[in-house]
């Protein structure tokens, strides 16, 4: 699936692969204060099958620009990680990822997507309340490194 992102190159939405790892792991590095690691992505591809993931590449330069990994478990969506490399932001394509997420989740059968975000990303709360996304409860506490709560998110059909 091609889609022109507002702002941004054209991109291709497809399920990720252990072969995207490679410029996957950087991405998570410069977006997370305690990124996962090669092995954990690779648990989670090939030994959970409750996993999902997608990648956004760059058609004209196949270059791996976000990813959004999630579980699908019955019919809730529950959303782990959604990143874009920071040249990349503010572009759309963290907006798509997540469309992507979210429909897939759909097809499959969820009426509910949860996700925890720190409380300090005003960004990523702006997004995910531009999907629809509610604030429904904290965690206190949640993050480590730094010390955060997490707001919890919910979006449900109906």
């Amino acid at each position: 699936m091609t889609e022109r992102v507002s702002r941004g190159p054209n991109i291709t939405i497809l399920r990720m692969t252990p072969a995207d790892l490679d410029e996957v792991l950087p991405i998570e590095d410069v977006s997370y204060s305690v990124p996962w690691k090669r092995t954990m992505f690779e648990a989670e591809l090939q030994g959970n099958r409750f996993a999902r993931f997608f990648v956004a590449r760059d058609t004209d330069q196949n270059r791996l620009l976000g990813y959004v990994c999630f579980w699908m478990v019955f019919d809730e969506l529950h959303l782990m990680n959604l990143s874009v490399h920071p040249d990349w932001r503010r572009m759309g394509i963290g907006e798509e990822l997540a469309r992507r997420a979210l429909a897939s989740a759909r097809e499959s059968g969820a009426r509910l997507a949860t996700l925890e975000v720190r409380a300090s990303n005003e960004a990523a709360k702006r997004l995910y309340e531009k999907l629809g996304f509610k604030v429904t409860g904290l965690r206190l506490g949640y993050y480590r490194d730094p010390k955060e709560d997490a707001v919890i998110m919910t979006l449900t059909d109906g």
